[in-house]
């Protein structure tokens, strides 16, 4: 039930763009950015992002954003970013989660990687040749993965296997590269693994960038 109801504190159209804001900020929002962002009044901003708070979709922390201390250095902001729990619904309940961490399991154990990369990256050209062409950034966004630039280099904000990675990240850091490049296919772009801290493991550039 805690799933369903975060979910659906996301129905109201203005918490869920104040939402996707936040979560596509590389760093924590202030609620004036958040205000502005969607349009709306910062008084307004502030209850439906503390409601985002409450649902546990959103955490908080508290930073001065001058960047100084002691007297009149003004108070902290309150700043908001994603937080790291996962929402799920099935109706009925469904536990895919077990299956997956059975079955990743059993792959690792009998060292199946190279035939898994191999699936991964057949499955990755058929979601590519479904429907009309696109941008690379805009297959990536639906598949779940949030690209976004930096510094001439497509990064990913979300690992849309980000619990099996954690538990094997070997075997499914591998299946996710080689799914990128299937996605990728001949758009003269190269994904590598490049992992950083709060991102995903796969990094994508020019094929003549190293």
């Amino acid at each position: 039930m805690e799933d369903i109801d975060a979910i659906g504190v996301l129905q109201d159209p203005v918490r869920r763009r104040l939402y996707e804001f936040v979560a596509g900020q590389g760093e924590p929002a202030s609620r004036n950015a958040a205000a502005e962002a969607v349009g709306i009044q910062r008084t307004l901003a502030a209850h439906h992002l503390d409601k985002l708070v409450d649902a546990g979709l959103l955490i908080t922390e508290s930073r001065r954003l001058t960047g100084r201390s002691g007297p009149g250095a003004g108070r902290p902001a309150k700043l908001y970013r994603r937080a790291s729990a996962e929402h799920q619904v099935s109706l009925p309940s469904r536990d895919y989660r077990t299956a997956a961490d059975l079955l990743a399991e059993v792959a690792e154990e009998a060292r199946l990687d190279a035939d898994l990369q191999a699936a991964a990256r057949r499955r990755g050209e058929a979601l590519r040749g479904k429907g009309d062409p696109v941008g690379a950034a805009e297959l990536l966004a639906t598949r779940g993965y949030e690209p976004f630039e930096d510094e001439g280099v497509l990064r990913l904000r979300n690992c849309p296997f980000h619990a099996l990675a954690e538990a094997f990240p070997p075997l499914v850091c591998g299946m996710n590269l080689a799914l990128v490049e299937g996605l990728l296919g001949d758009s003269g772009l190269t994904a590598r693994m490049d992992a950083r801290p709060g991102l995903c493991c796969v990094a994508i550039s020019k094929n003549n960038d190293h």
